[in-house]
């Protein structure tokens, strides 16, 4: 049971059955062993106790389980169609011109063929130039490196993913 001081939507998560709880959890992040770990730590008394929770697990994360979070993120400039979130997240995309998206489309491969997986970053309120310009930095990267960048971005993401997940109604 919730405390009442545990604001209302975070306490609505805290109260899901595991079933509900672990299915919203890996629409945030992908990563079977993320979500569990989350699950298995509620309830959770503050959004700040979530966020350190999902820090933790993120950090934690093998690099087959890296890969498997970052199998839930479309690529730069193709969010998923019908997926109101990754189209927020990459709204910086939407007004791009079209040479934008042709670049960005070049360098994700790029970058893809590099590394072995999609680019990721935590593209919230970034415009396509800055997206741009981060994967083509990026791209220099030794793989240790940008491992260890891809994590801190996946962080991002799972930390806005779940403050809107709890967000009130």
């Amino acid at each position: 049971m919730t405390s009442t001081s545990t604001p209302p939507g975070l306490a609505r998560f805290n109260d899901l059955a595991e079933h509900a709880a672990l299915a919203v959890l890996t629409e945030a992040c992908a990563s079977a062993t993320w979500a569990k770990r989350l699950l298995a730590a509620r309830p959770y008394p503050t959004l700040d106790a979530l966020h350190t929770a999902s820090d933790a697990a993120t950090a934690d994360l093998t690099g087959d389980d890296l890969a498997e979070a970052m199998s839930g993120h479309p690529p730069i400039g193709r969010p998923r169609p019908g997926d109101p979130a990754s189209a927020r997240e990459q709204r910086g995309m939407a007004g791009a011109s079209e040479g934008l998206k042709a670049e960005m489309l070049e360098l994700n491969l790029a970058y893809q063929e590099r590394f072995g997986h999609v680019f990721l970053i935590c593209a919230t309120g970034l415009t396509g130039e800055r997206m741009r310009d981060a994967v083509r930095e990026r791209l220099g990267n030794a793989p240790e490196r940008e491992r260890a960048i891809v994590r801190t971005e996946l962080g991002k993401i799972n930390r806005i993913r779940l403050a809107r997940l709890v967000e009130e109604d």
